[in-house]
């Protein structure tokens, strides 16, 4: 339903909008309140902020129709107005224009041409509300979706696109905050959620920094993608200036004592990247998956504090970049042979 203000000091007007939109208004489309000038207008508006139509007259006393129309500019731009006055001059019409007016009827009203001119204006009005409500939304969305999957979504037939996968050669790595559930026991809910999101934006820029995505937070860990040239490098390097930065930050006092620790486990080759999920929950997850990915998270949980381990292999492509020392032989789950792991220490 429609909420019009109408502002005119005629009393026999309130009678007649009644009575010629009385359908509309039993049909629950329209719904009138009414103000005499534009005093009152403003009055009216501080009680029903719902309004999406105001109707005005111009020569009013107290306050005439073209100073309210520079107050509802000033107050709520949104606001439509159409001026209904017997005032139809150029240049009444032009002032009224330049004031915020979006039309203009001409008294005696005809009341079809009316009812045309509100219908044309609402319209406007809901398309207005529907823009920036898409745009309030997608505002929203990025904060819950990396950039890249907005963009590859909106580049692709959506349909098409829930079944779009490839073969990408990258880095893929997963950084978990040791120990934080000692934090997560001790600690009210709100302060874990301050902590964990301070120490996930001190490690998110330093991915983004180096080109990286951010795929899922899990629980108090991050996965990260690299892809494109020097993928392995620019991983490690975003791997370690995480580990300085968070070294370098405060340690929490409370009910535990806490300093930021994390344990990484990086590794680079081929993945399969695409939407995976359930048609039937309509939930997908724009990720990566395959062998690649999963020896990188279990490299992670075989990793100690401030440790960063990488495979024998990763290890040989990136030898003359980073100082490396061999650190374990590792029976992984699902591998059928030992993985010889290497530290990487800067």
């Amino acid at each position: 339903m429609a909420k019009i203000l109408v502002v005119d000091d005629e009393e026999d007007l309130e009678i007649l909008i009644k009575q010629k939109f009385r359908q509309k208004i039993r049909q629950s489309e329209y719904e009138f309140i009414f103000a005499i000038n534009g005093r009152h207008a403003l009055e009216q508006l501080k009680d029903h902020k719902d309004v999406d139509l105001v109707l005005s007259d111009i020569n009013m006393p107290e306050m005439d129709g073209l100073t309210l129309l520079s107050k509802l500019n000033e107050q709520n731009s949104l606001l439509k107005s159409v001026i209904v006055s017997a005032y139809g001059d150029m240049d009444n019409i032009r002032l009224a224009m330049n004031r915020g007016a979006f039309d203009f009827v001409t008294k005696p009203v005809n009341f079809a041409d009316l009812e045309l001119t509100i219908d044309r204006t609402l319209k406007h009005v809901l398309m207005i509300r529907e823009t920036l409500k898409a745009v309030k939304e997608n505002n929203i969305l990025k904060m819950y979706v990396d950039e890249t999957v907005l963009n590859f979504m909106g580049g692709v037939e959506i349909e098409k696109a829930m079944f779009v996968n490839e073969s990408v050669e990258g880095t893929v790595a997963f950084i978990d905050i040791c120990s934080f559930t000692s934090i997560s026991e001790n600690e009210s809910p709100d302060k874990v959620v301050e902590l964990l999101n301070c120490y996930f934006d001190v490690m998110v820029q330093e991915i983004i920094k180096e080109g990286g995505i951010v795929d899922k937070f899990i629980g108090d860990a991050i996965m990260a993608v690299f892809t494109g040239d020097y993928h392995l490098d620019r991983a490690i390097d975003s791997c370690l200036a995480i580990r300085q930065t968070l070294d370098g930050l405060p340690g929490f006092k409370g009910k535990a004592d806490f300093k930021p620790q994390v344990s990484i486990g990086i590794n680079s080759g081929e993945m399969v990247s695409g939407n995976i999920g359930s048609t039937t929950l309509k939930r997908f997850d724009f990720t990566v998956i395959g062998d690649i990915v999963n020896v990188a998270a279990r490299l992670q949980a075989a990793a100690d504090k401030n440790q960063i381990l990488i495979t024998e292999a990763n290890y040989q492509k990136v030898k003359e970049s980073f100082k490396c020392k061999e650190s374990n032989v590792l029976k992984l789950k699902n591998k059928k042979d030992p993985v010889v792991v290497y530290e990487v220490l800067e």
